[in-house]
């Protein structure tokens, strides 16, 4: 029997694979990026619509319930997608920080000239 609650991931889970697919025809999202997207979406719509295969992953990691091995799995995609946040936001306060420093300096060399 299908719940409401597998229909609410399925659809919002190919909502969210259609965005990917949007962003990487504008060039936002890298051919990785996207691939990484549907495969993690791909995931979600399998393991709602088929409960019994994150069974199936717990049991090859050594954990004892399927719901765990969601948890588990969810905690680390987040810590990735954290990092990869990190290190963009990091590029760009560099990236600010050198500009910020160019139009210091051509400011400043302006304004000696008309001086």
């Amino acid at each position: 029997m299908i719940t409401l609650l597998q229909i609410v991931v399925v659809v919002f889970a190919i909502f969210a694979i259609s965005r990917a697919f949007l962003r990487f025809k504008d060039g936002k999202v890298s051919g990785k990026e996207l691939a990484f997207w549907i495969v993690l979406w791909g995931a979600a719509i399998i393991v709602v619509v088929l409960p019994g295969t994150s069974f199936f992953f717990a049991g090859i990691f050594g954990i004892q319930r399927g719901a765990d091995f969601v948890v588990y799995m969810s905690i680390v995609i987040i810590f990735y997608l954290l990092f990869k946040l990190y290190v963009k936001i990091d590029s760009v306060e560099k990236e600010i920080t050198k500009l910020v420093r160019e139009i210091s300096i051509s400011q400043a060399g302006r304004k000696k000239k008309s001086k």
